[in-house]
Order: structure tokens, then C-alpha cells, then sequence
């Protein structure tokens, strides 16, 4: 009897599917001046991909509790509004197309007919205040925005908006029906133009709005395909079609849009589009109707569904693949959920940002049984290194930034130079801005998130941002944003605001809080305060001394 090797065994695997002649090889080619590895055989733009869900038919792509679509439906909904987009709205290559609404399935197809016709999709946050969605058309100058009945009650306070607001519900079911002859979109792009548009909160005050290109999202889509061949030569017995993924984080994100809904319309597998507010039972009632296999959670997800008592009532027997994403979670709180739910044990967690697109390090179940707390290795294409002060190359073991390289690195920031050559070396090295480590493994352990940042519930606050606004009322003479711990959100937003000379403090707080709401999407709010007298600790250079204050 012989004896195989495991690792050998998945090292001769894994080179089938990448090495020459594999249906994922990797070839270096030049982009944007660098040269990396790259898919030889991908898609060079997304209407290509709109083209290939023809091979899915009546298949179902996108259920919901309260429909289904078909590929095939799909496809026709998406030509007719492209052709509209076109024809009916002078939508022409590098236009920026906006959306601003809550999840839905026109969302999805907006995202592929704009991108088909080689419109630039924006998507803007769902929860933005009218004063950053203000911010946002300016920053962006869309021809058009796609909103649904809160967003545009918001736009409709702002004279500065001078492009139509479309409603995302009854003009987008017009334009899917308006052509029902209409040929299959395409569009005259290159791999490295701008498809899509997606904001991360500013350090430094505002929103910058990360460009993901045509090749970036192409990328994504051929890893996870990829992570199908690879799951099915390992023994995964459920085929890549009949896998059902739950999309319930914000389509604004990398993780719904870029991660989910795109890769399964190149796969023919299903998106189950959790609508409305997370609610634990309609979650449970997707699974079960949509036979979920995969979903991806944030950790307030997951602490969400340990507290839910009637999850016996419900059939998740399909559900065997379980992703933590978009915020820092320990140890412990991953023991329990593998403990407390009954797909806990295929947990699995990841590290990535807007700017990678997607999860550039992936920790498997043996990652977190080997190595308790650390996210993984880099995922196929990507290059990790941990830098110094110096941007000298440190050995395993010694903490510093974490710099990236790969074919899913975003473009740039939109109408930002400055902000895009801070971010990147001279050589497209992407400076992450966290801090961590890699092991003699190659696994990464998060040391801390860019400094200072708050993680609300998977949502990114920068306390700059909220820093601006406060400082902005006449009652406060300076402030500082710091993150509080949260059992259920992982922190909540904090603020000392040190009192301006003669401001009134017997309702200064409710000022404050009623100002930030006005100015701020509702989870950048603070729901902690502390207002005092005496000035904020600075050192020599002027900053405040973070550690040197507490709420």
C-alpha cells in the first residue's frame, strides 16, 4: 500500500490548475507599467461576462423571498437597459452612472448594463447623510443617478444635483422591458479602463472613491471559479453550479458586489439576495429556500445568529461553507461560533480591503486550527511583504506595514493624485496602512487596522471624518473620535469634545449628536460622549495623544 504526501498532493493539484496548460494559469504581463501575474485565460471586460451567463439559461441567478430571476431573464432585462441607457439617456464610454439604494435586484443589473456599455458604475453608500451624497455627486459628476424612495427624497434637499435621479424600482423595470429585441451589450474597452467606482471612509476628512478597472473585477471573477475547480479536485461533492451564495452585506461593497454577485453570473451559480434590514429569521428563511451552501458574514452577523433562539426551525443542512469578512474578530468569538451554529465548523476568515477588491490572505479551517487568530496566506496572484518604517523588507516574525502587490490592486483614487501616489510605491506596492506579521508559514497575523480606524459593525469609520464635522459647530473647540467597544457591533463611535468658550452645556450633547446626524450616515454618528474643559493632550508635533484619553 502506498502513502501519499498530503501537501505534495495539493501542491500537484494546485499546479494543474495554474501551471502551463491549466485552465487558470498564471503569465506575467505588464499593467500599468509593472509587471505581474495575470490569468492567461480571463475575461477582458464585463460585458464578456454578460455574454457567457447565455450558457446558464433558465437556470436561476438571483432569488430572493420574494422572486427568483433566471439567467436567461436576466440577460434580457440587462440588453434592454443598456440599449436604454444608450439610446434613451446619451450614456457613452467613461460616463459615471451612479446608484445609490439599498440592496436589490435591479442594483445587479444596473452594475452589469452600465459596465456593458462601458459606463463607469458609482456606487455610493446607502446610509450617506444628504450632505455626503451631496459630496458624493460632486466628487464623482455622474450623468445620471439610480436611487430608490429614501435616497431620493434626500437628493430632492439638494439644488446642487442637476442630473436626473432615476427611481431604481419603476424607471429601471421601464428600461428592462423597453427593448425587448435588443442585442447583447458590449463596449470598445481595455482591460485597465475604469469600471467601477466604490468609496471608503477618508482618512484625512472626506470619502475617496477607490476605481476598480474592467481587468480588477475580471480578476476577482477568475479566482473564484478558480476556488471552484480547486474545492471540486479536493472533493468537494457539490458542483459549482448548484452552489447558492447569501448576499447580505451592502452591495457598496467589494465584498457583495465584486466577491458575490459578479462571479456567479460568470459560474451559473445563485445569488440569495437577502432584502431589507438584517433580520436573523428572513436570513434563516433565505438559507432554507435557496438551499445556501456558501455565505460570508460580518462578525455582527455571526454574534447575531448565536443569539437567535429559534435557528432549530429552520433546514441549513446546505449550508457548509461559513466566511467571516470586513472586521477583526478573536479567537474566542470564533471557538463559539463554532461551537454555537451548526455550520460553524466550515469557518473560515479573510483579510482584504476596498482597494484589493478582494480578500487578498485566506484562512481555511486547518489555517485556524494550526494557527488560532491569523488570517491565512495570500490567495493565488498575490504578492504580501511586511515593510518597515523604511520601506525595507522585514523577516518572519517582525511587525510593520503590510504592503501588497496583484492584479486585483485597485486603479487609483477618483480626482485624486495625491491620495493614489501615497497609497503606491513607484512599483504599484499597494501600502495598506495596517500593521502585522507573517509567519515562517507565510500566514498573516493583523497586528491593528489602519490607525485609529472604528469598525461599526463591519462599516469603516475614520475618526477624521467625524473629527471635521464636530469641529465644524460652534460649541466645540476641539475633539477627538475614538472606537468603544461593543459585544454585538465590536465598537461604537466615541467622542470628547472639549467645550468652547461660552457654549452652552446643558444640552450640548443632543446638539452635537443632532448635528452629526445631519452632516453623517447614521453609523459614524457617535453614541458615546464626553465633554470637558481642559485641552486635549498633544505631543510636540501638535496631534492629540489618542492613547492618553478615554471615554
Amino acid at each position: 500500500m502506498s502513502q501519499t504526501d498530503p501537501m505534495l498532493a495539493a501542491q500537484q493539484i494546485i499546479a494543474g490548475l495554474t501551471g502551463p496548460g491549466g485552465q487558470w494559469e498564471l503569465e506575467p504581463a505588464e499593467v500599468l507599467g509593472v509587471e505581474i501575474p495575470v490569468y492567461k485565460n480571463r475575461f477582458r471586460a464585463m460585458h464578456e461576462v454578460v455574454a457567457k451567463s447565455q450558457e446558464w439559461g433558465d437556470d436561476p441567478y438571483i432569488i430572493s423571498l420574494e422572486a427568483t430571476m433566471t439567467f436567461s431573464e436576466h440577460l434580457r432585462r440587462v440588453s434592454s437597459i443598456a440599449q436604454s441607457l444608450r439610446e434613451d439617456h446619451g450614456v457613452v464610454k467613461g460616463d459615471r452612472v451612479a446608484i445609490a439604494s439599498a440592496n436589490n435586484a435591479e442594483w445587479i443589473q444596473l452594475f452589469w448594463a452600465i459596465t456593458s456599455v462601458g459606463g463607469i458604475v458609482v456606487g455610493y453608500n446607502a446610509w450617506w447623510s444628504p450632505r455626503e451624497l451631496e459630496y458624493g455627486f460632486e466628487h464623482a459628476a455622474p450623468k445620471l443617478i439610480f436611487a430608490d424612495a429614501k435616497r431620493r427624497a434626500a437628493y430632492a434637499q439638494l439644488d446642487t444635483v442637476d442630473v436626473p435621479v432615476l427611481d431604481i424600482e419603476a424607471d429601471v423595470e421601464k428600461m428592462a422591458v423597453a427593448h425587448p429585441e435588443a442585442p447583447l451589450p458590449s463596449a470598445d474597452v481595455a482591460e485597465d479602463d475604469p469600471a467601477v467606482i466604490l468609496y471608503t471612509s477618508g482618512t484625512s476628512g472626506r470619502p475617496k472613491g477607490a476605481v476598480h478597472s474592467h481587468r480588477n473585477v475580471a480578476a476577482v471573477i477568475e479566482y473564484h471559479s478558480y476556488n471552484d475547480a480547486l474545492a471540486a479536485a479536493f472533493g468537494d461533492p457539490v458542483d459549482a453550479r448548484q452552489k447558492s451564495y447569501l448576499l447580505a452585506m451592502p452591495l457598496f461593497h467589494v465584498g457583495s458586489l465584486h466577491n458575490l454577485a459578479a462571479p456567479r453570473l460568470a459560474t451559473g451559480s445563485r445569488v440569495a439576495l437577502h432584502l431589507g434590514a438584517f433580520d436573523v429569521a428572513k436570513i434563516y428563511e433565505l438559507i432554507e429556500k435557496a438551499r445556501v451552501t456558501h455565505w460570508g458574514a460580518v462578525p455582527t452577523m455571526g454574534n447575531r445568529l448565536l443569539q437567535f433562539e429559534n435557528a432549530a426551525d429552520y433546514d441549513t443542512s446546505s449550508l457548509y461553507a461559513f466566511s467571516l469578512a470586513s472586521a477583526p474578530s478573536s479567537a474566542e468569538f470564533k471557538q463559539r461560533l463554532r461551537e454555537g451554529l451548526p455550520f460553524g465548523s466550515a469557518l473560515v476568515d479573510s483579510y482584504g480591503m476596498t482597494e484589493t477588491c478582494t480578500a487578498i490572505c485566506v484562512a481555511t479551517p486547518p489555517d485556524l486550527a494550526e494557527a488560532p487568530g491569523s488570517l491565512g496566506r495570500p490567495i493565488i496572484g498575490v504578492s504580501m511583504e511586511i515593510r518597515d518604517v523604511n520601506g525595507e523588507v522585514l523577516p518572519a516574525g517582525e511587525e510593520g506595514e503590510i504592503y501588497t502587490r496583484s492584479v486585483y490592486a485597485m486603479l487609483g483614487y477618483w480626482n485624486n493624485s495625491e491620495a493614489t501616489a501615497a497609497a503606491f510605491t513607484e512599483d504599484r506596492w499597494l501600502r495598506t496602512g495596517d500593521l502585522g506579521t507573517l509567519d515562517e508559514n507565510g500566514r498573516l497575523r493583523l497586528s491593528s487596522r489602519r490607525s485609529d480606524l472604528i469598525i461599526r459593525g463591519g462599516e469603516n469609520v475614520y475618526p477624521a471624518e467625524v473629527e471635521g464635522v464636530l469641529s465644524e459647530h460652534a460649541s466645540v473647540s476641539e475633539c477627538v473620535v475614538l472606537g468603544v467597544p461593543h459585544s454585538d457591533l465590536g465598537q461604537e463611535v466615541g467622542a470628547i469634545v472639549v467645550a468652547a468658550p461660552g457654549a452652552d452645556r446643558a444640552d450640548l450633547e443632543q446638539v452635537l449628536r443632532g448635528h452629526a446626524a445631519e452632516n453623517l450616515a447614521h453609523y459614524k454618528v457617535p453614541t458615546h460622549w464626553k465633554v470637558v474643559d481642559a485641552p486635549l493632550p498633544r505631543n510636540a508635533t501638535g496631534k492629540v495623544i489618542r492613547t492618553a484619553v478615554s471615554i
